[in-house]
């Protein structure tokens, strides 16, 4: 849970991942789409090139998986740290896939 601070005109100024207490402050889901844009446009304002840097780095991780799956290359040829984050990621991956899976029950 997310919670976040409004202006006047409902714009969000501020977002904190502990509740706050003081005026104008309310929590906001992960999917929240102002929150997901507040993100987006902090991203894109500290670096014009971060909304391709993300797309990019998926991209990467993909043809990664294509060389490794043809036999172009094995994953121990990369460095171990990148193996490591490779790892991290996927793993991560899997487990947003997971959870998109489940309702609210936790059923399948």
């Amino acid at each position: 849970m997310m919670y976040i601070r409004r202006d006047p005109e409902g714009k969000i100024i501020a977002v904190s991942r502990e509740a706050v207490d003081g005026d104008g402050w309310s929590a906001a889901g992960a999917d929240d789409a102002d929150l997901l844009g507040f993100g987006r446009d902090i991203i894109e304002g500290t670096n014009p090139m971060g909304a391709t840097d993300l797309g990019l780095v998926r991209v990467l991780e993909d043809l990664i998986e294509l060389l490794v799956e043809r036999s172009l290359i094995r994953f121990t040829d990369l460095p171990v740290p990148a193996q490591r984050k490779l790892m991290e990621r996927r793993g991560a991956r899997e487990a947003m896939q997971h959870l998109s899976l489940l309702d609210d029950d936790g059923v399948i």
